[in-house]
């Protein structure tokens, strides 16, 4: 009987040779992943099991990239719990400010997660590494803390739902898009504790940035984690960073039927969802919800007071060159702010060195470091009562950014960065009109 990447991954993990949908396994983890926010709860609960170390200082890493650079007295009493137990426990991965980035952008760039692995992490987007063919999770603190101590979780092993993605994208259109679409056609619990599996010739097509980005949001879905086939540019981005081997799996499937708007049954896949995307526009998700998602030329007119372009969604050098094409020689509407945060230091230098702040600074839009920053209505960029703000970011729900009244509409950094130069939500090809 074959099995799904997924499974393939989670069996090799267990040290079994099959596993099943709906079982409960024990499997061993290659990476620990904390941050500023969950760390603090996870070495509070470690130290409560009694362990003096934990079960292996190179395999567990910590990120203090929430509110950091400390924005208040709060924040910097949370990262010194992180760099204390750092230090104590001679962590080999600990990222200081100035040597940070937000951590699902910088573990992938530093080779730390790769093809194959599990990685287990008390943040939600941790499924992010996904996009390299790993089976990646968030989980709650208390979780992490034994993953710490022992190198060990326990899982239910999901279901997969196999998304194909027909078609070749306009252009304009990337990896952003395409997840806000299909959570839009799933919803925000259509793939409630479950893999899901990205293919067909759009994704094939997409960089590795885009994949980052849509294995980013699978939890917005409500997935377990979000998988992508091992290829060549995998291969490429992996071979230049990992610190160590890796093994590739791939997912033991029939021939698909004809492509269908819809789902039916395949193979080990609980759902095959076949989609047909040639002629996808941009999408953007209205609050409050990332599945309330509209096609842009259905947007209307919606003002806006702030754009922001980063985070770990979309915050890599791909994500800023595409927002400086689309800002250079323009300016920031008058009414709006602009946020623009690299995803890491390595992005930010290589985005001075390309020009890329000098666009960004020229148009009247700020840098910031790097940090998660706004994304959760932490600092550098809170909004007020009434304010909309048009986000490369992740989530939209009712006070994410900032007060309850506010709205924040997710889009692609070419959207945000066109609304922010027209002060209403609208695309490039706009611009190209209006100039």
């Amino acid at each position: 009987m074959g099995m799904t990447m997924a499974e393939k991954i989670l069996a090799a993990h267990a040290g079994v040779e099959l596993v099943k949908p709906g079982q409960f396994v024990e499997v061993n983890v290659d990476v620990v992943l904390a941050n500023d926010i969950t760390a603090p709860i996870a070495i509070r609960e470690f130290e409560r099991i009694g362990v003096e170390e934990v079960f292996d200082r190179d395999r567990v890493i910590m990120v203090p990239d929430h509110f950091t650079p400390n924005k208040d007295i709060q924040s910097a009493e949370q990262c010194r719990v992180l760099r204390d137990f750092a230090r104590r426990q001679n962590l080999t991965h600990y990222f200081e400010v100035g040597r940070m980035g937000i951590e699902h952008v910088l573990l992938p760039e530093q080779g730390l997660v790769l093809p194959g692995d599990v990685i287990v992490g008390a943040d939600s987007h941790t499924c992010t590494y996904g996009a390299l063919g790993a089976f990646a999770t968030g989980m709650g603190s208390t979780d992490i803390a034994v993953a710490m101590a022992t190198g060990k979780v326990w899982m239910k092993v999901p279901e997969t739902i196999k998304l194909v993605y027909h078609g070749q994208l306009q252009e304009g259109v990337g990896g952003k898009d395409l997840i806000l679409y299909t959570i839009g056609l799933i919803g925000v619990d259509g793939a409630r504790y479950q893999a899901l599996e990205f293919s067909g010739e759009a994704v094939d097509a997409l960089s590795m940035a885009g994949r980052f980005t849509m294995a980013n949001m699978a939890i917005e879905a409500g997935a377990k984690a979000g998988l992508f086939a091992f290829d060549e540019k995998t291969q490429a981005y992996v071979e230049s960073r990992a610190r160590r081997p890796y093994t590739v799996y791939e997912s033991d499937t029939p021939p698909l039927s004809p492509p269908t708007l819809g789902g039916m049954k395949g193979g080990r896949y609980a759902q095959v969802i076949e989609m047909d995307v040639s002629e996808l526009e941009p999408q953007v998700a209205f609050p409050h919800l990332p599945s309330n998602v509209r096609p842009l030329s259905q947007v209307g007119e919606v003002k806006i007071d702030q754009a922001v372009i980063g985070s770990c969604t979309n915050g890599r050098l791909e994500d800023l060159q595409v927002a400086a094409q689309v800002l250079r020689g323009r300016k920031v509407h008058p009414r709006v702010r602009c946020i623009v945060i690299p995803g890491t230091q390595a992005v930010y230098l290589e985005a001075v060195r390309q020009g890329l702040v000098e666009t960004f600074v020229e148009a009247g839009a700020v840098v910031s470091t790097p940090t998660c920053g706004p994304c959760l209505g932490g600092h550098m960029g809170v909004l007020a009562a009434g304010e909309r703000c048009v986000s490369t970011t992740n989530r939209n729900f009712v006070g994410r950014m900032g007060h309850p009244e506010s709205e924040v509409y997710l889009a692609s950094p070419a959207v945000a960065a066109a609304s922010a130069v027209l002060g209403r939500i609208g695309g490039p090809a706009e611009l190209e009109i209006k100039d």
